[in-house]
């Protein structure tokens, strides 16, 4: 296992692969969130192999893992009923010129488990699934601008979005001039920004829950908002699917958007993703319209038998095991075990605990409680060489509470670490390199 001394804990051979993985892949990973530029100064851990809540890197250290596979893997890794369900569809071939019967039982299970939809449309990442619906609300509505939320970090790989984030670079002005922002919980400031552009803001775009709840009324307001000015609301249920209930949020809080879109959770890690809603508005994706046709989402390998054979199993799992109830409870018992630790150890203020059970983040502040990367790395290097990798504390299904407790010591250990950088008033003795960086920045 780990010792307790991070200045003995080293990761030789991760450091030598994130050095192969930079020279050959632009950001030495396949996903800016998981860089090691997200990690203290060479200990960023490549992964060999992962089972269950747990993971191994190469160098021969087991973690438990929180925000497996960026909030995609909540069942765990390698489950047993996924694995079967995939394994199954291998020796059958995957991709066929015809579309498999596995497409419409995958869309049938789909739409039995979100009823608030009527048609769904399947591929394999989010920003597909995002995009597809802002070209649908510019389609149906005739109208150039897309207004999305602010306060929520990320809708998509694509233009319309990545123009308004500090990584701006190669998206022409003219683009981003078409995308607007409101702010959560404030129907009041959405309302002015609709009434600013007037019939021209084609479609609103939110998480309808992310570390804050909805405010009382707040999402049926924006269903009105939208009806009375013309534009398509659209929830992105990438996270709150499945962790917020089996039907997304939509189905928890009883407001039905016009469109939305799920990924993550609805593989466990196999790359599916979906873009689902009314009937009239996804038809004009379809063949069975006599308006201008939509070219929604046309992708070689967006139903791959073994991936919607995954998202059927993980559909039947959810349901029949409780998972959504037990991702509370486990949430739960984590943010508790945190909270007590870090009061414990006099730094219950600044390692604050936020967000659904099921969707756990953490903040690190400094001594005037203000959001500060350099604590923010003195706290991981402690949670790895304990053995806990923690991006954030978003837990699987396959944690036990034998995982959770030993978080918890971890986390204890961290902060008596935390209040000595505090009292000492600055944690560079404590982060032995540079300090772990936000992903969206201008500059590397």
């Amino acid at each position: 296992m780990h010792t307790e001394d991070t200045e003995e804990f080293l990761l030789p051979r991760s450091r030598r692969a994130n050095e192969r993985l930079h020279a050959l892949i632009p950001g030495g990973a396949h996903t800016y969130a998981k860089g090691d530029d997200q990690y203290p100064e060479d200990l960023a851990p490549v992964i060999s192999h992962g089972r269950g809540a747990h993971v191994w890197d190469i160098d021969g250290n087991r973690y438990i893992e929180y925000g497996s596979g960026l909030r995609s893997v909540s069942l765990g890794h390698a489950h047993p009923r996924v694995v079967e369900a995939v394994r199954r569809e291998l020796d059958r071939g995957s991709n066929f010129v015809r579309p498999s019967i596995l497409e419409v039982e995958a869309a049938e299970r789909f739409l039995a488990t979100v009823p608030t939809a009527e048609m769904v449309k399947f591929a394999k990442n989010g920003s597909d699934a995002t995009t597809a619906a802002v070209r649908l609300a510019r389609a149906a509505t005739g109208r150039p601008r897309v207004a999305l939320c602010a306060d929520h970090p990320f809708f998509s790989v694509d233009d319309w979005f990545i123009g308004t984030t500090p990584m701006s670079a190669g998206i022409p002005a003219a683009t981003n001039e078409l995308t607007v922002a409101f702010p959560y919980g404030d129907l009041a400031a959405t309302e002015e920004l609709l009434t600013r552009y007037q019939d021209e803001v084609a479609c609103l775009i939110l998480e309808p829950a992310t570390h804050t709840e909805p405010p009382p009324g707040y999402l049926a307001g924006l269903r009105e908002l939208a009806d009375r000015h013309g534009c398509v609301l659209i929830f992105d249920e990438m996270i709150t699917g499945f962790r917020w209930s089996e039907a997304g949020a939509q189905g928890l809080y009883g407001v039905v958007p016009d469109l939305s879109t799920f990924g993550k959770a609805l593989g466990n890690g196999f790359a599916v993703s979906a873009l689902a809603g009314r009937r009239d508005l996804m038809e004009r994706g379809g063949l069975r319209h006599s308006g201008d046709r939509v070219f929604l989402l046309s992708t070689t390998h967006g139903a791959e038998t073994h991936s919607l054979a995954a998202a059927m199993a993980v559909q039947t799992t959810y349901v029949e095991e409780g998972v959504t109830a037990r991702l509370h409870a486990l949430g739960e018992r984590l943010a508790a075990g945190v909270r007590e630790a870090a009061a414990g150890m006099g730094v219950g203020d600044h390692v604050v605990v936020r967000g659904r059970a099921s969707n756990l983040v953490f903040a690190t502040l400094d001594e005037n409680l203000q959001p500060s990367q350099e604590y923010r790395t003195l706290f991981l290097r402690r949670l790895l060489a304990g053995g806990v990798l923690a991006p954030s504390f978003v837990v699987s299904s396959a944690l036990d509470d034998a995982d959770i407790d030993h978080t918890v010591d971890v986390v204890a250990q961290a902060c008596a670490v935390y209040r000595k950088a505090l009292d000492a008033g600055d944690p560079t003795p404590w982060l032995a390199g540079r300090p772990v960086k936000p992903v969206f920045r201008r500059l590397a």
